[in-house]
């Protein structure tokens, strides 16, 4: 018998999602950050009902996109919290953001 992985500060590993199993969410929210008028990353915020995933596209200098992640939480909130501080380190980074 197969024990679940731990949740850790309310991330759950990506296989205990809704998202993950194919089941469509609710979008919460997408932020957008651009410096010098070049896209460097995007973060949408996906309700599933019994968790939340945060998936994020980051670009290099080339254009080319990478989708690490998702991360998956156990609340909106706990999600809200995760891109609000993404974001910020975004902002300090000399990024501009948008919604």
């Amino acid at each position: 018998m197969s024990e679940a992985a731990p949740e850790i500060g309310g991330l759950r590993p990506p296989g205990e999602s809704a998202a993950a199993a194919g089941a469509p969410g609710r979008e919460l929210f997408v932020r957008h950050a651009r410096k010098d008028g070049r896209a460097v990353a995007m973060l949408r915020a996906i309700d599933n009902g019994e968790s939340c995933t945060v998936e994020a596209e980051v670009y290099s200098t080339a254009g080319i996109g990478v989708r690490p992640g998702p991360y998956v939480f156990a609340t909106a909130g706990e999600a809200t919290v995760f891109v609000t501080e993404a974001v910020e380190a975004l902002m300090y980074l000399g990024c501009d953001i948008t919604a």
